[in-house]
Protein backbone atom coordinates (compact mmCIF):
# COMPACT_ATOMS: atom_id res chain seq x y z
CA UNK A 1 0.00 0.00 0.00
CA UNK A 2 3.09 2.61 0.51
CA UNK A 3 4.31 1.35 -2.60
CA UNK A 4 1.31 2.33 -4.10
CA UNK A 5 1.09 5.78 -3.19
CA UNK A 6 4.57 6.66 -3.44
CA UNK A 7 4.27 5.61 -7.11
CA UNK A 8 0.71 7.77 -7.55
CA UNK A 9 2.33 10.63 -5.66
CA UNK A 10 4.93 10.64 -8.25
CA UNK A 11 3.07 10.00 -11.15
CA UNK A 12 0.60 12.97 -10.07
CA UNK A 13 3.21 15.43 -9.19
CA UNK A 14 4.79 14.29 -13.16
CA UNK A 15 1.62 15.52 -14.83
CA UNK A 16 2.00 18.91 -13.11
CA UNK A 17 -0.98 21.54 -14.40
CA UNK A 18 -3.86 18.95 -15.14
CA UNK A 19 -3.40 17.25 -11.59
CA UNK A 20 -4.31 20.70 -10.19
CA UNK A 21 -6.88 21.33 -12.80
CA UNK A 22 -9.06 18.03 -11.52
CA UNK A 23 -7.93 18.77 -7.39
CA UNK A 24 -9.44 22.44 -7.62
CA UNK A 25 -12.52 21.41 -9.56
CA UNK A 26 -12.91 18.88 -7.06
CA UNK A 27 -12.06 21.13 -4.13
CA UNK A 28 -15.02 23.92 -5.02
CA UNK A 29 -17.17 21.31 -4.88
CA UNK A 30 -16.39 20.06 -1.62
CA UNK A 31 -16.38 24.00 -0.23
CA UNK A 32 -19.47 24.03 -1.94
CA UNK A 33 -20.86 21.15 0.15
CA UNK A 34 -19.79 22.39 3.51
CA UNK A 35 -20.85 25.71 2.55
CA UNK A 36 -24.51 25.08 2.18
CA UNK A 37 -25.51 22.71 4.42
CA UNK A 38 -23.30 24.56 7.09
CA UNK A 39 -26.25 27.29 5.78
CA UNK A 40 -28.77 25.13 6.43
CA UNK A 41 -27.77 23.90 9.62
CA UNK A 42 -26.86 27.92 10.80
CA UNK A 43 -30.95 28.60 9.50
CA UNK A 44 -32.42 25.79 11.37
CA UNK A 45 -30.29 26.32 14.59
CA UNK A 46 -31.09 30.16 15.06
CA UNK A 47 -35.16 29.57 13.93
CA UNK A 48 -35.34 26.70 16.66
CA UNK A 49 -33.57 29.28 19.26
CA UNK A 50 -35.95 31.72 18.12
CA UNK A 51 -38.91 29.69 18.21
CA UNK A 52 -37.97 28.44 21.70
CA UNK A 53 -37.09 31.91 23.14
CA UNK A 54 -39.91 33.38 21.79
CA UNK A 55 -42.84 31.08 21.89
CA UNK A 56 -42.38 27.73 23.53
CA UNK A 57 -39.74 27.74 26.32
CA UNK A 58 -39.63 24.17 27.24
CA UNK A 59 -43.05 22.94 25.39
CA UNK A 60 -46.42 24.08 25.21
CA UNK A 61 -49.66 22.37 27.36
CA UNK A 62 -52.56 23.49 25.25
CA UNK A 63 -56.28 23.32 25.74
CA UNK A 64 -57.70 20.03 23.58
CA UNK A 65 -60.33 22.30 21.97
CA UNK A 66 -57.41 24.70 20.78
CA UNK A 67 -55.73 24.87 16.70
CA UNK A 68 -52.95 26.98 16.93
CA UNK A 69 -53.71 26.22 12.89
CA UNK A 70 -57.40 26.96 13.50
CA UNK A 71 -58.73 30.00 14.47
CA UNK A 72 -62.40 28.80 15.10
CA UNK A 73 -61.40 27.05 17.70
CA UNK A 74 -59.93 30.46 19.86
CA UNK A 75 -63.62 31.31 20.90
CA UNK A 76 -63.97 27.41 22.72
CA UNK A 77 -60.25 26.49 23.12
CA UNK A 78 -59.48 27.97 26.83
CA UNK A 79 -59.88 26.41 30.15
CA UNK A 80 -58.65 26.74 33.90
CA UNK A 81 -55.72 25.14 35.48
CA UNK A 82 -55.45 25.48 39.52
CA UNK A 83 -51.86 25.92 40.75
CA UNK A 84 -50.24 26.68 37.67
CA UNK A 85 -47.55 28.63 39.02
CA UNK A 86 -46.42 25.67 41.36
CA UNK A 87 -46.19 23.39 38.11
CA UNK A 88 -44.18 25.82 36.37
CA UNK A 89 -46.84 27.08 33.69
CA UNK A 90 -46.71 30.34 32.48
CA UNK A 91 -50.31 31.09 30.77
CA UNK A 92 -51.72 32.73 27.97
CA UNK A 93 -55.18 33.29 27.01
CA UNK A 94 -55.72 34.26 23.42
CA UNK A 95 -59.35 35.94 22.24
CA UNK A 96 -60.31 37.56 18.59
CA UNK A 97 -60.88 41.09 18.22
CA UNK A 98 -60.70 44.05 16.05
CA UNK A 99 -58.67 47.07 15.73
CA UNK A 100 -59.56 50.17 13.89
CA UNK A 101 -55.90 52.00 13.11
CA UNK A 102 -56.50 54.65 11.55
CA UNK A 103 -60.21 54.68 10.38
CA UNK A 104 -59.30 50.78 8.90
CA UNK A 105 -60.85 47.26 10.90
CA UNK A 106 -58.04 44.63 10.93
CA UNK A 107 -59.25 41.51 12.64
CA UNK A 108 -56.51 40.06 14.88
CA UNK A 109 -55.78 38.12 17.88
CA UNK A 110 -55.00 39.60 21.08
CA UNK A 111 -53.11 37.68 23.91
CA UNK A 112 -52.75 37.93 27.52
CA UNK A 113 -49.66 37.27 29.38
CA UNK A 114 -48.08 37.66 32.93
CA UNK A 115 -46.12 41.06 33.04
CA UNK A 116 -43.71 39.95 35.55
CA UNK A 117 -42.71 36.44 33.34
CA UNK A 118 -39.34 35.53 32.20
CA UNK A 119 -40.14 32.46 30.06
CA UNK A 120 -40.07 34.02 27.36
CA UNK A 121 -38.18 36.84 25.83
CA UNK A 122 -41.55 38.85 25.05
CA UNK A 123 -40.92 42.32 26.69
CA UNK A 124 -43.94 42.34 29.19
CA UNK A 125 -42.04 44.65 31.46
CA UNK A 126 -42.92 47.30 28.46
CA UNK A 127 -46.72 46.38 29.99
CA UNK A 128 -45.68 46.22 33.24
CA UNK A 129 -43.89 50.12 33.58
CA UNK A 130 -47.03 51.55 31.61
CA UNK A 131 -50.17 53.67 33.21
CA UNK A 132 -52.30 53.64 30.28
CA UNK A 133 -55.95 52.02 30.67
CA UNK A 134 -54.92 49.37 28.24
CA UNK A 135 -51.31 48.68 27.60
CA UNK A 136 -50.42 46.84 24.51
CA UNK A 137 -47.07 46.03 22.56
CA UNK A 138 -46.86 44.57 19.48
CA UNK A 139 -43.71 43.33 17.21
CA UNK A 140 -42.20 45.31 14.34
CA UNK A 141 -44.77 43.29 11.56
CA UNK A 142 -48.05 44.30 13.43
CA UNK A 143 -46.71 47.95 13.55
CA UNK A 144 -45.66 48.08 10.21
CA UNK A 145 -49.00 46.71 9.01
CA UNK A 146 -51.02 49.08 10.90
CA UNK A 147 -48.44 52.20 10.65
CA UNK A 148 -48.24 52.52 14.70
CA UNK A 149 -45.79 53.79 16.73
CA UNK A 150 -44.91 54.14 20.34
CA UNK A 151 -47.76 56.04 22.15
CA UNK A 152 -50.56 55.55 19.81
CA UNK A 153 -54.13 54.78 20.34
CA UNK A 154 -56.46 53.13 18.48
CA UNK A 155 -60.28 51.44 19.24
CA UNK A 156 -60.06 47.85 20.28
CA UNK A 157 -63.47 45.68 19.85
CA UNK A 158 -63.90 41.97 21.20
CA UNK A 159 -66.51 40.05 22.39
CA UNK A 160 -66.63 38.76 26.11
CA UNK A 161 -67.64 35.57 27.78
CA UNK A 162 -71.05 36.08 27.70
CA UNK A 163 -70.61 36.95 23.60
CA UNK A 164 -71.86 40.82 24.31
CA UNK A 165 -69.15 42.99 22.10
CA UNK A 166 -66.95 45.70 24.08
CA UNK A 167 -64.78 48.49 22.77
CA UNK A 168 -61.84 50.99 24.35
CA UNK A 169 -58.91 52.72 23.33
CA UNK A 170 -55.43 50.90 23.80
CA UNK A 171 -52.37 52.52 23.95
CA UNK A 172 -49.29 50.71 22.14
CA UNK A 173 -46.40 51.10 25.18
CA UNK A 174 -43.59 48.77 23.27
CA UNK A 175 -42.61 47.55 20.03
CA UNK A 176 -40.66 44.47 19.66
CA UNK A 177 -38.66 43.04 17.21
CA UNK A 178 -38.70 38.70 16.31
CA UNK A 179 -38.19 37.06 13.91
CA UNK A 180 -40.99 34.53 15.32
CA UNK A 181 -44.42 35.95 13.14
CA UNK A 182 -46.74 33.73 15.71
CA UNK A 183 -45.41 36.30 17.87
CA UNK A 184 -46.00 38.92 15.78
CA UNK A 185 -47.96 39.45 13.20
CA UNK A 186 -51.66 39.93 13.72
CA UNK A 187 -50.98 40.05 17.52
CA UNK A 188 -51.57 42.34 20.38
CA UNK A 189 -50.41 41.82 23.98
CA UNK A 190 -51.20 42.91 26.70
CA UNK A 191 -51.40 42.30 30.75
CA UNK A 192 -53.19 39.20 31.53
CA UNK A 193 -54.66 40.23 34.44
CA UNK A 194 -56.34 43.05 32.12
CA UNK A 195 -57.60 40.41 29.56
CA UNK A 196 -59.67 38.52 32.37
CA UNK A 197 -61.09 41.60 33.16
CA UNK A 198 -62.31 42.91 29.52
CA UNK A 199 -63.46 39.53 28.79
CA UNK A 200 -65.24 38.13 31.91
CA UNK A 201 -62.74 34.65 31.42
CA UNK A 202 -61.11 34.68 35.20
CA UNK A 203 -58.32 32.46 35.28
CA UNK A 204 -58.65 31.21 32.12
CA UNK A 205 -55.70 30.39 29.54
CA UNK A 206 -56.00 29.22 25.94
CA UNK A 207 -52.18 27.50 26.48
CA UNK A 208 -49.40 27.42 29.13
CA UNK A 209 -45.89 27.91 28.17
CA UNK A 210 -43.68 25.59 30.55
CA UNK A 211 -40.13 26.14 31.68
CA UNK A 212 -37.52 23.94 32.14
CA UNK A 213 -38.46 23.19 35.63
CA UNK A 214 -41.94 21.69 34.74
CA UNK A 215 -42.26 18.00 34.75
CA UNK A 216 -45.15 16.29 32.09
CA UNK A 217 -48.44 15.35 33.41
CA UNK A 218 -51.36 14.21 31.92
CA UNK A 219 -54.00 16.72 32.95
CA UNK A 220 -57.43 16.36 31.62
CA UNK A 221 -59.00 18.38 29.23
CA UNK A 222 -54.65 19.31 28.37
CA UNK A 223 -52.31 18.18 25.84
CA UNK A 224 -48.47 18.86 26.03
CA UNK A 225 -46.63 19.35 23.39
CA UNK A 226 -42.55 19.31 23.63
CA UNK A 227 -39.88 21.16 21.73
CA UNK A 228 -39.75 19.05 19.29
CA UNK A 229 -42.99 18.45 18.20
CA UNK A 230 -43.63 21.86 17.99
CA UNK A 231 -40.55 22.48 15.86
CA UNK A 232 -41.94 19.57 13.81
CA UNK A 233 -42.74 21.63 10.60
CA UNK A 234 -39.13 23.86 10.64
CA UNK A 235 -37.70 20.30 10.75
CA UNK A 236 -39.77 19.06 7.79
CA UNK A 237 -38.84 22.30 6.04
CA UNK A 238 -34.61 21.47 6.65
CA UNK A 239 -34.60 18.62 5.52
CA UNK A 240 -36.67 19.03 2.48
CA UNK A 241 -34.04 22.20 1.72
CA UNK A 242 -30.84 19.88 2.39
CA UNK A 243 -32.68 17.41 -0.25
CA UNK A 244 -33.74 20.18 -2.64
CA UNK A 245 -29.81 21.39 -2.22
CA UNK A 246 -28.41 17.99 -2.36
CA UNK A 247 -29.07 18.20 -6.19
CA UNK A 248 -26.85 21.40 -6.53
CA UNK A 249 -23.58 19.70 -4.95
CA UNK A 250 -24.48 16.11 -7.26
CA UNK A 251 -24.14 18.10 -9.98
CA UNK A 252 -20.48 19.52 -8.89
CA UNK A 253 -18.87 16.95 -7.33
CA UNK A 254 -20.37 14.89 -10.77
CA UNK A 255 -17.93 17.39 -12.69
CA UNK A 256 -15.19 17.21 -10.60
CA UNK A 257 -15.29 13.37 -10.79
CA UNK A 258 -15.74 12.91 -14.21
CA UNK A 259 -12.64 15.15 -14.82
CA UNK A 260 -10.95 12.48 -12.45
CA UNK A 261 -12.57 9.36 -14.46
CA UNK A 262 -11.75 10.64 -17.95
CA UNK A 263 -8.05 11.60 -16.76
CA UNK A 264 -7.70 7.78 -15.83
CA UNK A 265 -8.84 6.32 -18.37
CA UNK A 266 -6.28 8.34 -21.00
CA UNK A 267 -3.83 7.28 -18.37
CA UNK A 268 -4.47 3.45 -18.43
CA UNK A 269 -4.64 4.24 -22.38
CA UNK A 270 -1.29 5.87 -22.20
CA UNK A 271 0.46 4.11 -20.25
CA UNK A 272 0.06 0.39 -21.33
CA UNK A 273 3.79 -0.04 -21.68
CA UNK A 274 4.53 1.34 -17.80
CA UNK A 275 1.54 -0.96 -16.77
CA UNK A 276 3.42 -4.01 -18.70
CA UNK A 277 6.35 -3.06 -16.93
CA UNK A 278 4.79 -3.38 -13.61
CA UNK A 279 4.00 -6.55 -14.74
CA UNK A 280 7.11 -8.06 -15.96
CA UNK A 281 8.77 -6.92 -12.29
CA UNK A 282 6.57 -9.09 -10.52
CA UNK A 283 3.96 -6.81 -9.49
CA UNK A 284 0.34 -8.62 -9.29
CA UNK A 285 -2.64 -7.33 -11.46
CA UNK A 286 -4.43 -6.36 -7.89
CA UNK A 287 -1.49 -4.07 -6.95
CA UNK A 288 -1.22 -2.10 -10.16
CA UNK A 289 -5.06 -1.71 -9.87
CA UNK A 290 -4.58 -0.29 -6.50
CA UNK A 291 -1.50 2.34 -8.13
CA UNK A 292 -4.00 4.04 -10.55
CA UNK A 293 -6.95 3.94 -7.37
CA UNK A 294 -4.52 5.70 -5.25
CA UNK A 295 -3.96 8.14 -7.88
CA UNK A 296 -7.20 9.06 -7.56
CA UNK A 297 -7.68 9.05 -3.99
CA UNK A 298 -4.75 11.50 -4.20
CA UNK A 299 -6.90 13.81 -6.26
CA UNK A 300 -9.31 13.66 -3.68
CA UNK A 301 -6.48 14.38 -0.86
CA UNK A 302 -4.76 17.30 -2.82
CA UNK A 303 -8.46 19.01 -3.35
CA UNK A 304 -9.31 18.77 0.65
CA UNK A 305 -5.67 20.92 0.28
CA UNK A 306 -6.56 23.20 -1.93
CA UNK A 307 -10.34 23.56 -0.36
CA UNK A 308 -8.61 24.32 3.09
CA UNK A 309 -6.05 27.13 1.88
CA UNK A 310 -8.85 29.33 0.65
CA UNK A 311 -11.83 27.78 1.85
CA UNK A 312 -11.18 28.24 6.35
CA UNK A 313 -10.56 31.63 5.58
CA UNK A 314 -13.90 32.18 3.37
CA UNK A 315 -16.00 30.21 5.61
CA UNK A 316 -14.83 31.67 8.54
CA UNK A 317 -15.64 34.94 7.90
CA UNK A 318 -19.26 34.09 6.24
CA UNK A 319 -19.70 32.45 9.72
CA UNK A 320 -18.77 35.65 11.41
CA UNK A 321 -20.45 37.98 9.28
CA UNK A 322 -23.43 35.99 8.20
CA UNK A 323 -25.87 36.33 5.28
CA UNK A 324 -28.19 38.56 4.84
CA UNK A 325 -31.41 38.09 3.12
CA UNK A 326 -33.30 40.77 1.33
CA UNK A 327 -36.65 38.73 1.93
CA UNK A 328 -38.44 38.12 5.25
CA UNK A 329 -39.51 34.88 6.18
CA UNK A 330 -42.73 35.80 6.94
CA UNK A 331 -43.55 36.24 3.65
CA UNK A 332 -43.63 32.83 3.31
CA UNK A 333 -44.65 31.82 6.38
CA UNK A 334 -41.25 30.28 7.33
CA UNK A 335 -38.75 31.44 10.47
CA UNK A 336 -36.03 32.91 9.35
CA UNK A 337 -33.30 35.83 10.33
CA UNK A 338 -32.62 38.33 8.70
CA UNK A 339 -29.23 37.56 8.80
CA UNK A 340 -27.76 33.93 8.75
CA UNK A 341 -25.15 32.87 10.13
CA UNK A 342 -23.78 29.12 8.91
CA UNK A 343 -22.00 26.50 11.20
CA UNK A 344 -19.79 24.09 10.41
CA UNK A 345 -19.76 21.32 12.60
CA UNK A 346 -17.04 18.38 12.49
CA UNK A 347 -19.76 15.94 11.61
CA UNK A 348 -20.50 17.93 8.46
CA UNK A 349 -16.70 18.83 7.67
CA UNK A 350 -15.76 14.91 8.66
CA UNK A 351 -18.56 13.65 6.48
CA UNK A 352 -17.87 16.03 3.63
CA UNK A 353 -14.03 14.88 3.55
CA UNK A 354 -15.14 10.89 3.65
CA UNK A 355 -17.55 11.85 0.81
CA UNK A 356 -15.47 13.03 -1.40
CA UNK A 357 -12.47 10.64 -0.94
CA UNK A 358 -14.80 7.65 -1.69
CA UNK A 359 -16.43 9.16 -4.35
CA UNK A 360 -12.59 9.86 -6.04
CA UNK A 361 -11.62 6.03 -4.95
CA UNK A 362 -14.74 4.67 -6.43
CA UNK A 363 -14.40 6.88 -10.16
CA UNK A 364 -10.78 5.69 -10.23
CA UNK A 365 -11.51 2.43 -9.34
CA UNK A 366 -13.65 1.43 -12.24
CA UNK A 367 -11.98 2.36 -15.31
CA UNK A 368 -8.33 0.52 -13.36
CA UNK A 369 -10.47 -2.46 -13.32
CA UNK A 370 -9.52 -2.80 -16.85
CA UNK A 371 -5.82 -3.64 -16.06
CA UNK A 372 -6.60 -6.94 -14.34
CA UNK A 373 -7.87 -8.17 -17.83
CA UNK A 374 -4.22 -6.92 -19.75
CA UNK A 375 -1.92 -9.48 -21.11
CA UNK A 376 1.26 -8.20 -19.82
CA UNK A 377 2.89 -9.19 -23.01
CA UNK A 378 0.75 -6.74 -25.30
CA UNK A 379 1.02 -4.38 -22.54
CA UNK A 380 4.77 -4.18 -23.59
CA UNK A 381 3.94 -3.69 -26.80
CA UNK A 382 1.57 -1.22 -26.23
CA UNK A 383 -1.68 -2.53 -26.89
CA UNK A 384 -4.73 -2.78 -25.37
CA UNK A 385 -5.08 -6.65 -26.31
Amino acid sequence: MKLAFNLAFKNLMGTGLRTWLNAGVLSFAFIVIIFYNGLIDGWNKQASMDTIEWKIANGLLLNKNYDESDPFTVLDGHGVIKQYKQKNLTPVLVTQAVIYPQGRMMPINIKGIEINQSVVKLPTQLLKNSNAEIPVIMGTRMAKTTNSKVGDEFLLRWRDANGTYDARNVTVVGIFKTNISEVDAGQLWLPLNKLWEITQLQNHATYFIANENYIQEDIAGWRFENQEYQLRELTKLINTEKASGSIIYIILMALGLLAIFDTQVLSIFRRQKEIGTYIALGMTRRQVVGIFTAEGSMYSIFAILIGAVYGMPLLSFVSKKGISFEIEGDQFGIVMAERIYPVYGLGLILGTTILVILSATIVSFLPARKISKMNPVNALKGKLQ
